[in-house]
């Protein structure tokens, strides 16, 4: 497993070894001996979630607040999205700033996000499912969701790409806060 860390304290990008054959791939998503010796940490993962988003789905930006704070393991499974992390840990150095990055089925790209950051995809494929483990229970008088389009974080969604100039929401989402309102 390769690790690469990011501009955001705390939040790594983990590429699995991918062993390739006649019959496909096969790949460790998640060893808690190598995380361990890679990263420092030993997270407990006590839920394992997975979505399905088709093109132009855009999901979040969520977290969940203390004392249900998670940490998430995040891999997509089929398709491609480009994945958004923003720090929300006011006395994080990097608090305010986002990483986006595209996850494909090609490049197996995981990313590990520390609790206390927001996270949300946005789907570039005609379908994509991704995969996510926390260290935390789903809480939902703890979950919270952040504007997607707050003008504060200027989030760069390739919304171009996909030719389109607004993604598709939920209800929730489309009601996400100002980060000003933090």
């Amino acid at each position: 497993m390769n690790l690469q860390t990011t501009p955001l304290q705390g939040l790594l990008v983990l590429t699995p070894n991918v062993h390739r054959d006649a019959r496909g791939y096969f790949l460790e998503s998640f060893n808690s001996k190598t995380f361990r010796q890679l990263t420092g940490l030993q997270p407990e993962f006590v839920q394992t979630n997975e979505s399905l988003s088709t093109k132009g789905v855009l999901r979040g930006l969520h977290w969940q607040e203390s004392p249900k704070a998670q940490g998430k393991l995040v891999r997509l499974v089929a398709g491609a999205v480009f994945d958004v992390v923003v720090d929300l840990r006011s006395n994080s150095e990097t608090f305010g700033q986002w990483f986006g990055c595209e996850l494909n089925a090609v490049n197996h790209m995981q990313l590990w996000i520390p609790a206390g950051f927001a996270h949300g995809f946005l789907t570039l494929s005609d379908q994509a499912i991704l995969n996510y483990q926390v260290t935390d229970f789903h809480s939902p008088e703890h979950e919270r969701c952040l504007a997607w389009n707050d003008p504060v974080l200027n989030i760069d969604w390739p919304l171009k790409k996909l030719g389109i100039s607004a993604p598709v929401v939920s209800a929730k989402d489309a009601d996400g806060i100002a980060f000003t309102e933090l």
